[in-house]
């Protein structure tokens, strides 16, 4: 499959800093990319440069097979995109500042009352862009990266200042665009657990340099999970679960850890195995690592899983 995205070996360095530091991506059609990292982590970088916004030191970034310079005008004909502050006039209104998009693009005139309904701005579309909330302002930079239904939406934290209702219906639109019109979505964040809702893929970028590429349903497989068991003699219990094979370590909480698989699957015969050694526990759970813990794990160890 041909990738709609993809870099190869791409590098910025500003003076002897390396921002972007060798990243490959593939992104194919329909996909959801989600370019996970911590903030000064090189994510906006990448994007400038996907965008033909700044050049590369080395390497090279490709849409649609095509490699992205600043003189390739006919490339931006399919491509939504909103980078850091959305950026608008002022002192005109959301309808204005949407007008504006429309004639340079040249499309219908229905276009702005349709991006303003898909983003529900119907309620501020005579209200200046300068006395517009963060959320509201964001809203505004989606609805021109969208305004002329591009076949790529390239988006650097698009989520940021909106409340976890707009959070849900920006999730929502974006699911609808490249599930029903095939729209391939690259889209930076900070935040794991959020992106892990509705990316089909997700790459962690840290210190300019990609540490790990996964599709989502593998994050199951890669997060920590162990069970935790506690009982009133932990050292007596420990014993029993080491006769049978489960090492089961103490946890600098106080529950006893065990890590392997059998007992993940199966905390009843735990159970029954301690409470027939007459250690009857106290407490009995699967303890699994939330997202964010894991994305912080990724990065501190920078480029593998522990």
């Amino acid at each position: 499959m041909d990738a709609i995205i993809e870099t190869r070996n791409l590098t910025k360095k500003f003076g002897r800093f390396t921002a972007v530091d060798k990243v490959n991506l593939r992104v194919n059609k329909g996909e959801i990319y989600g370019f996970l990292g911590l903030n000064g982590a090189g994510k906006t970088t990448t994007i400038r440069m996907l965008l033909g916004m700044i050049r590369p030191s080395s390497g090279e970034s490709r849409l649609c097979g095509t490699r992205v310079h600043a003189g390739n005008h006919g490339l931006w004909a399919g491509v939504g995109y909103l980078v850091e502050i959305p950026y608008a006039y002022p002192d005109l209104t959301v309808v204005e500042n949407l007008e504006m998009v429309r004639r340079m693009r040249s499309l219908a005139a229905g276009a702005v009352d349709a991006a303003i309904e898909r983003l529900r701005l119907g309620e501020y579309r005579d209200r200046k862009a300068r006395n517009l909330s963060l959320g509201n302002a964001q809203r505004l930079g989606l609805a021109k990266a969208i305004i002329h239904n591009p076949d790529i939406l390239i988006l650097d934290e698009p989520a940021s200042g909106l409340d976890p209702a707009g959070i849900v219906e920006i999730r929502e639109l974006l699911i609808g665009l490249a599930h029903d019109r095939g729209v391939t979505v690259f889209i930076s964040s900070h935040i794991l657990g959020e992106v892990a809702r509705f990316a089909t893929r997700i790459g962690i970028i840290h210190e300019g340099a990609l540490v790990q590429e996964m599709a989502v349903d593998q994050l199951e497989h890669f997060r920590k999970r162990s069970l935790l068991v506690d009982a009133p003699d932990r050292a007596g219990a420990q014993a029993v679960l080491a006769r049978e094979g489960l090492a089961a370590t103490l946890t600098d909480h106080g529950p006893l850890e065990i890590t392997a698989v059998e007992a993940l699957r199966d905390p009843g015969r735990i159970n029954a195995l301690l409470v027939r050694a007459g250690f009857v526990p106290t407490m009995l759970k699967v303890d699994e690592e939330d997202l964010e813990s894991y994305f912080l794990r990724v990065i501190a160890t920078k480029g593998g899983v522990q």
